[in-house]
């Protein structure tokens, strides 16, 4: 059976002390971005590292702090709902991947207020609406409720949050200026002459 190609990355030769290996492994996967201790232990199987050898240097490392799934849980969470703006259902399931265990993601989780999460389905509604400003209101309001879906907002915040959008989008352009609201309508008067 052949062997599986050997990663550029991991020291060179045979693996002499397993636990050095194992060390070498997860330092330079925690180099590259932060990790769940079941991310790292997955890398350690990958490279065939005994089970005995990866539990114990997993072990040390949570001692030690290298590996804190909580501190993990709890950025993750930050870094994702802020930049992505994804909703804690979505964070959980992507926490769940990570093999972060539920209790640690529900801390993590908890830390989201809802109104915060409120805002971020908001502002990623009006970022979409310019460029559902050629479909109809059923159209764009289809769409905008399935993209919050796929981002994890319940199906109430989303339809209320779309609704409320919609609405005020609509009222901004009946409130606007005559010549913004040509431009919104699309009607085109380049005659220049100012209506009487």
């Amino acid at each position: 059976m052949p062997d599986e190609p050997r990663d550029p990355k991991d020291p060179p030769g045979p693996p002499e002390n397993a636990e050095e290996v194992a060390r070498q492994i997860l330092l330079r996967r925690l180099t590259d971005q932060p990790r769940s201790r079941a991310e790292l232990g997955q890398a350690l199987r990958k490279r065939h590292v005994p089970e005995d050898v990866a539990t114990r240097v997993l072990d040390r490392f949570v001692e030690v702090g290298l590996i804190d799934d909580a501190a993990f849980a709890s950025a993750w969470v930050e870094s994702r709902q802020r930049g992505r703006g994804l909703a804690r259902r979505a964070l959980a399931a992507e926490l769940h991947r990570k093999g972060i265990d539920r209790e640690t993601a529900g801390q993590a989780l908890e830390t989201i207020d809802p109104d915060d999460e409120a805002q971020a389905a908001r502002r990623l509604v009006r970022r979409k609406l310019p460029g559902l400003a050629r479909h109809d209101r059923t159209v764009a309001q289809r769409r905008l409720v399935g993209m919050l879906a796929r981002r994890g907002y319940a199906a109430g915040l989303a339809v209320a949050v779309v609704r409320d959008e919609l609405r005020s989008a609509e009222d901004g352009a009946d409130a606007a200026p005559p010549e913004v609201a040509d431009a919104a309508s699309g009607s085109d008067d380049s005659s220049g002459v100012e209506p009487a």
